[in-house]
């Protein structure tokens, strides 16, 4: 059996603790749903135990590891932090993590109703972590650039799943994003990855931020696309508004990275509904909506 073919259950977690932890290992342990390249277990009420699965790498967890503590206190909305460190062995060759448990219901299973109150949460909680970060900072090799070098990725996904119907608009929104001017400010912190399974709501709104496995220094484009991404349709004007950080070059390029990312969870829809690994069909809705918004501009 490879690595990648080691089955994760509730046991093999436990166990696991009991070796490295044993304080631990009276917990309550329950499998939590989603998650590709690790794998969750809510461990008792306030903590999570994040399991490499078959990312081929641990650098995710050890950069969530090194940095979050770094970032967590200045960050307005709750995020998860490690509190336990489990070490690769021979019952599970792989890194895994006790992380905080950040409580609300994943966006991708939920929904925001109180839109103006999300656009400000949102903005507030990115305008504390897009600040200039250190040289030592992680630089990301697939994304945080300019959408240009991003270009075939679009392609691919627009064969993909642009349908007829939108898809002279979508690439007119992303060739003014490749013709936008670039980023011209320091690196400063970016989550990445911000996409509806990765945000938690509590109340209609946004209650916290989790997965920060692709967390780079770069361009604040990449998370302001979650104006469209993640927030109702009416409330970007409102979400930039209240950032107040970002010049139309840095709108132009985060619509477009909206369009790529919305593109992408279209694609990971239409992967689901064919029983692909790793497709998650009710993405296909939820990446057609923020598509939509898109479309619709700020």
């Amino acid at each position: 059996m490879t690595d990648a073919e080691i089955e994760i259950t509730a046991d093999l977690v436990r166990d696991l603790l009991q070796e490295q932890h044993p304080d631990l290992a009276g917990l309550t342990i329950r499998e939590v749903a989603g998650g590709w390249g690790n794998q969750m277990w809510r461990l008792g009420d306030e903590l999570a135990v994040r399991m490499q699965r078959v990312d081929p790498t641990p650098e995710f967890q050890l950069k969530e590891r090194r940095w979050l503590p770094v970032l967590a206190p200045r960050l307005p909305l709750p995020v998860p932090t490690p509190v336990r460190f489990g070490e690769p062995s021979e019952r599970f060759p792989k890194h895994w993590t006790v992380m905080s448990w950040v409580p609300g219901e994943p966006l991708d299973h939920g929904s925001i109703s109180r839109g103006d109150d999300a656009a400000d949460t949102l903005a507030g909680f990115l305008r504390a972590l897009h600040v200039k970060a250190p040289a030592e900072a992680p630089i990301a090799t697939d994304r945080g650039g300019h959408p240009r070098d991003c270009s075939d990725g679009f392609e691919n996904f627009f064969q993909a799943v642009a349908h007829d119907d939108v898809a002279a608009d979508v690439r007119a929104v992303w060739e003014d994003a490749v013709a936008a001017r670039a980023w011209e400010g320091p690196r400063v912190w970016v989550h990445g990855d911000l996409h509806p399974a990765n945000v938690v709501v509590t109340d209609g709104t946004l209650s916290g931020i989790i997965d920060f496995g692709d967390l780079f220094a770069g361009d604040p484009a990449w998370d302001l696309a979650a104006a469209w991404v993640l927030l109702p349709a009416g409330t970007a004007s409102r979400f930039f508004e209240m950032y107040a950080q970002a010049d139309e070059a840095a709108i132009q390029r985060a619509r477009g990275l909206a369009a790529l990312k919305s593109l992408f969870l279209m694609l990971m829809g239409q992967n689901g509904d064919r029983g692909l690994p790793g497709g998650k069909p009710h993405w296909g809705p939820v990446g057609r909506a923020a598509l939509d918004r898109v479309l619709k501009g700020v």
